[in-house]
């Protein structure tokens, strides 16, 4: 403990202490580089984030070194300045390589843009995606069918970018799909990964569309290297398979007033006109309660 105490004693009082202070303040460039420092220190995260803090730093270290070759004339200040101020401009270069490597086509930064980036995915993660996809933006033309009931194999998951798209059955509409949409979440979701499975819907361009599509093995395979992807990407077909039950569900009748919920598969929603108020009871400790609503046949209350 002797000679640990004699090290620090030795290391705070060794050195002479201050007996007098410089009167005048160190020059412009000193505190120029200052200002560098306490301004850069305030950057955010992101790609952006940090051009903005190495490009402020950078300068501070620049300054600091130029300050030390005229001021103080220091070689060991202007040495480790002059590295630092080194190290943070090849740090902006490689930052600023990076940001021009993730640069995208129109039509994927508009998609960044409208559902990515509000979720707070970065351009990283979205690249990783993009590339999943190989950066295309596959063309459907109007009228032309993107799957057939019973034929085409489900094989990929699709994202329509632009145009709207007709879901039929036997001929008969269910609803559309349009931009921002997932053209096959539902057969996506009720396939496990080595199943196989065909379409039991046809899908049919009304306009000219444009969509995205990675091929299911592909897209398994970036699930499995990062986990966030994989869980991106089921918030959004969850997301999107909600919205296509509630417009089924707008569409789905069961006649004479009721309409099904798709919901609540057991129950139904009478649409039926108010009951005429029931006189009350002469006897006056009978307490008269809300008449029943006539229930028809074989439906059921949310009750029994």
């Amino acid at each position: 403990m002797g000679e640990n105490a004699s090290f620090w004693e030795s290391l705070i009082y060794a050195h002479p202490t201050c007996t007098t202070w410089k009167q005048e303040a160190e020059g412009s460039i000193y505190h120029l580089a200052s200002i560098f420092f306490v301004v850069g220190f305030m950057g955010g995260s992101g790609f952006f984030g940090l051009l903005y803090v190495f490009s402020l730093l950078g300068l501070g270290f620049l300054c600091s070194s130029v300050w030390a070759w005229l001021d103080v004339c220091a070689a060991d200040i202007f040495s480790w300045n002059f590295v630092l101020f080194t190290i943070c401009f090849v740090q902006f270069v490689y930052v600023t390589y990076q940001v021009r490597s993730v640069a995208f086509d129109r039509e994927f930064q508009e998609l960044y843009s409208a559902l990515f980036q509000p979720l707070g995915i970065s351009l990283t993660v979205y690249r990783k995606i993009v590339l999943c996809c190989d950066a295309e933006v596959i063309t459907l033309e109007k009228e032309h069918c993107y799957a057939m009931q019973g034929k085409t194999p489900i094989d990929k998951l699709s994202l329509l970018v632009s145009g709207r798209i007709r879901v039929t059955v036997d001929g008969e509409f269910l609803h559309y799909i349009f931009p921002l949409q997932f053209l096959d979440s539902p057969e996506w979701d009720s396939l496990r990964p080595t199943e196989e499975g065909i379409f039991q819907v046809t899908l049919t361009a009304e306009t000219d569309c444009r969509y995205v599509a990675w091929r299911r093995k592909k897209l398994y395979l970036l699930f499995a290297k990062h986990r966030f992807i994989s869980r991106l990407f089921s918030i959004l077909i969850g997301s999107d398979i909600a919205e296509k039950l509630y417009a089924l569900n707008d569409r789905v009748h069961v006649g004479q007033g009721f309409r099904y919920d798709i919901r609540l598969p057991n129950f139904y929603h009478v649409a039926l006109p108010e009951t005429p108020p029931v006189q009350p009871s002469q006897h006056p400790h009978h307490l008269q309660r809300g008449s029943p609503r006539h229930k028809p046949a074989g439906v059921a209350n949310c009750g029994s």
